[in-house]
């Protein structure tokens, strides 16, 4: 593949102003929505940058990204990539701002703003010193994904008339020994002579407030962004956590007919086209050539299609701010992309030499899987020798990880002025698809066991979604821990990690899709990464009715027995809050990119049963 390709091309990370811009270091475009997206902290060599928001963003060299039944569900007219300028002629890109803006110098421990250095251009260094500068390791953030610097000053001077920055007229010190990994370890000292104190009990949940400091409503990755009234208790976060910044993506399977055909040649000039007449579209066709490479196409074809198109975006709200379809929730436009979804699974679509590089190619295994059908309840089969993703970020999140019930207030928007796109990235792959006996399935979560142990986490994730939305006046969401999903979902983790050995593949390059609501019983297990463990056929072959049969039998075994057992199997409730009852690290836990729900609502006695048969798995027998 050309290092040219979407796929691998980096892009720079110029600071702001554009006229004074340098560039920063490159990171992958997917990163830009995964790991390093708007809001989140980078860290470049000795400094710390803050990505900032997409209407700052020089998109002229970010391509279009297309998924219409994506964009229609999130309210936006389309996805781009990340812009990746030419690194040797670049002047713009996606920008960053220097964050935090404390820093220290590990020789005279001198704990300042950063410009307060005098840093040469370029660097950040110590004028005086002439060592590197550190970023601050400490940063304050609340629940509403405000950010700012940790109050250094009013930490020091607690509980005295000068605890203003600056009002003692004293300079900051930054001392860590190393001598111990403890927060005792790091100390905070002014040269007003007021007592040096440590950074022991600042990560306390009410510490901040009880010293009287407040939210100031900060958004800095957001440019000329007013300061919003906040009153949630900040808390304070390690520079580097994963707390400090939590992804909301939404993604959805290319099926369809959006994925190949007329369909997929209007998503290439629809944007152009969208809003010209029917002569002008076809004049287009022939002058651009735009059928040259399909000739079973007419431009009256590409025309009813991009007029069907049209007619098809009339119902998204005329504009958005951070890519939230006007009306329902994030659950109600889950659950209709996987309907659809699982719809296109559940039907076979074999490679046609017509339908122009098709997106979605999906076949029934050649052998019979009766046998599978028999002894496991395995209903289907289907083996996706070509399938495509696009995920694409929202928004983002601080402190506690998203949740359904999350308000809308909650979720930091990722620009300021209002824009009708949002970054995505695509993705190929290949994948098997399992559906289990709707019938068999029905008469085994109908039982007691299963009913008890379903109810036990359904309770448990009620309550954090009633938690998390006390301060909304919107219905809390449903919880989806029913003991199908839970099922489901347990399944999924004991496979990817079964063909993670059997396979070859890490478990981190497999990903699930869970289709349980209402009378869906399936389960996706696919490859869409974009490195070397994409769609080589791997994932495919472990789909083959004699292979899957050892396999699932071999995963089923194996969930049998947890290094942790008796304590694994036997308990209430594991895992973050509660939500979670005999599932570990040393059994079905899972890489958090495999993962689409956060290694919650997981069981294994849903699979295998309890030891004393008090409960019993839908593979019990």
């Amino acid at each position: 593949m050309s290092p040219a390709t979407p796929r691998t091309r980096r892009r720079g990370l110029p600071a702001t102003p554009v006229r004074s811009a340098r560039r920063l270091g490159e990171v992958r475009r997917a990163q830009l929505i995964t790991t390093y997206g708007v809001g989140a902290m980078i860290a470049v060599e000795n400094e710390s940058f803050l990505v900032r928001g997409i209407d700052s963003w020089d998109i002229s060299e970010a391509p279009l990204v297309l998924e219409p039944r994506l964009a229609r569900k999130l309210g936006v007219r389309g996805f781009r990539l990340p812009p990746a300028p030419d690194p040797d002629k670049a002047t713009d890109g996606v920008r960053a701002v220097r964050f935090p803006v404390m820093y220290s110098c590990p020789e005279c421990r001198l704990l300042q703003p950063f410009r307060r250095f005098n840093s040469p251009a370029g660097k950040a260094e110590c004028s005086t010193c002439q060592e590197s500068l550190v970023p601050s390791r400490f940063v304050m953030a609340c629940t509403h994904g405000h950010l700012e610097d940790f109050p250094f000053w009013k930490w020091v001077h607690r509980g005295t008339q000068r605890a203003e920055a600056g009002g003692c007229g004293g300079e900051l010190s930054f001392h860590a020994d190393g001598s111990t990994a403890s927060l005792r370890a790091v100390r905070i000292s002014c040269s007003c002579g007021a007592e040096e104190v440590s950074m022991e009990g600042s990560f306390r949940r009410q510490a901040l407030k009880e010293l009287g400091i407040r939210c100031s409503g900060r958004r800095p990755w957001l440019r000329d962004a007013p300061a919003e009234n906040c009153e949630e208790p900040p808390r304070t976060l390690q520079r580097g956590s994963s707390s400090v910044w939590f992804p909301v993506m939404h993604s959805a399977l290319s099926i369809p007919p959006w994925s190949e055909g007329i369909d997929k040649i209007t998503a290439r000039v629809y944007d152009k086209l969208k809003d010209e007449d029917a002569a002008f579209v076809r004049r287009y066709v022939q002058v651009e050539n735009v059928l040259k490479h399909h000739p079973q196409y007419t431009p009256d074809e590409l025309v009813a299609c991009i007029a069907r198109w049209r007619a098809q975006e009339t119902a998204l709200p005329d504009e958005t701010t951070t890519g939230e379809k006007a009306g329902g929730s994030d659950e109600d436009a889950r659950a209709e992309l996987y309907r659809g979804e699982y719809d296109s699974l559940c039907k076979s679509h074999p490679e046609r030499a017509d339908a122009g590089e098709q997106d979605f190619v999906c076949e029934a295994p050649e052998a019979s899987i009766e046998p599978l059908r028999e002894s496991l309840g395995l209903e289907q089969v289907m083996l996706l020798k070509r399938l495509r993703e696009v995920r694409a970020l929202q928004s983002f999140r601080r402190v506690e990880e998203p949740s359904p019930a999350d308000p809308r207030e909650r979720r930091a928007p990722i620009s300021l002025a209002k824009t009708a796109w949002l970054p995505a990235f695509e993705v190929s792959g290949e994948g098997v698809f399992l559906r289990l006996d709707n019938d068999r399935l029905r008469n085994w979560e109908e039982q007691a066991g299963p009913l008890a142990r379903g109810r036990r986490i359904r309770g448990n994730h009620e309550r954090l979604l009633r938690e998390r939305n006390a301060s909304s006046d919107k219905p809390v969401p449903e919880s989806r821990a029913t003991p199908r999903f839970v099922l489901l979902h347990t399944l999924a983790h004991i496979l990817i990690n079964e063909w993670s050995l059997d396979g070859g593949y890490p478990a981190a390059a497999l990903r699930e899709r869970l289709y349980a609501e209402g009378d869906m019983a399936g389960l996706l297990i696919y490859t869409a990464t974009s490195d070397s463990a994409g769609s080589l056929g791997g994932i495919v072959a472990q789909g083959d009715p004699v292979r899957l049969d050892a396999t699932l039998h071999s995963a089923l075994h194996r969930a049998r027995w947890c290094s942790n057992d008796p304590l694994c199997m036997e308990s209430e409730a594991s895992g973050a809050d509660g939500l979670n009852l005999a599932a570990c690290h040393a059994c079905v836990l899972l890489p958090e990119t495999s993962c689409e729900n956060n290694n919650i609502l997981l069981d294994r006695a849903a699979l295998i049963g309890t030891p004393d048969l008090s409960v019993p798995g839908f593979f019990s027998g």
